[in-house]
């Protein structure tokens, strides 16, 4: 097989699995060891994969805030069984913040027979539950961010600020146990934390595919959550070491 098309064949496998090991990857490719292990120090100084202890993995560092349109049709069944589920932890007359995102988007569709109060960041969000009546909607407010069209900047977070909703549901480009949550901008990064501070109830809304991933901004560490709720997607060795934490984990089917 030729050296370019056994790499990708290396890039394929480790794009559908969190973690691998030199062995899978030589019965993927019917490649020897000692080429597996070449291909891998050449994706490693290349800066394309991690190497730990337990294998190696894809570097998921993610730059910059992926557009709403790009992120539309990612794992839509996972995110409308994440928000389906999430729905169920509102009840009428709530006073809740809905981050950015196509997750909350979701969410937005499952809460249209309630009476609530809804701050959002999100425009999109924003138009779609001022059609309901029942539903008072509040923008946050200040400068539009083109990738994800929501509002960032100081004028939101002094509007988060002053508000103490009863839950706020944040969304992220990328969680992870060590890492928290992180956002591609210090802006992003602000706004997320100030989203969350002064909710009486925390959730993280994130599908698997994103675990693992980072950028370079820290918003927070997962414990400053109280919950999480992901797809049955999410590796069986995070599942375990989050029933240490204090956060709720919650697997939507």
């Amino acid at each position: 097989m030729k050296g370019y098309n056994r790499l990708e064949q290396i890039m394929d496998y480790l794009k559908s699995h969190n973690l691998v090991t030199v062995d899978e990857l030589v019965s993927v490719t019917e490649a020897s060891p000692a080429t597996v292990r070449r291909d891998l120090i050449k994706l490693d100084r290349e800066g394309v994969i991690s190497r730990t202890h337990g294998g190696v993995t894809l570097n998921r560092f993610i730059p910059t805030q992926p557009t709403t349109l790009e992120k539309a049709q990612k794992n839509l069944a996972e995110k409308q069984a994440i928000a389906e589920h999430a729905a169920s932890f509102v009840k009428a007359g709530d006073a809740i913040v809905l981050d950015a995102g196509t997750t909350m988007i979701e969410l937005a569709r499952h809460l249209t027979h309630l009476p609530l109060r809804v701050i959002t960041s999100d425009l999109h969000i924003a138009l779609f539950l001022s059609a309901f009546k029942q539903i008072e909607v509040t923008i946050i407010g200040g400068r539009i961010d083109d990738s994800s069209q929501s509002c960032i900047g100081e004028h939101g977070r002094r509007f988060l600020s002053s508000v103490w909703p009863d839950i706020a549901f944040a969304s992220c480009n990328g969680w992870d146990l060590e890492k928290g949550i992180t956002a591609p901008t210090e802006e992003k990064a602000a706004l997320k934390r100030d989203l969350i501070t002064n909710a009486t109830r925390r959730v993280l809304l994130a599908d698997s595919s994103k675990y693992g991933a980072w950028s370079l901004f820290h918003a927070t560490g997962l414990e400053a959550l109280t919950d999480i709720v992901t797809d049955a997607h999410i590796r069986p060795d995070v599942r375990e070491k989050m029933r240490n934490m204090p956060v709720r984990l919650t697997i939507a089917e």
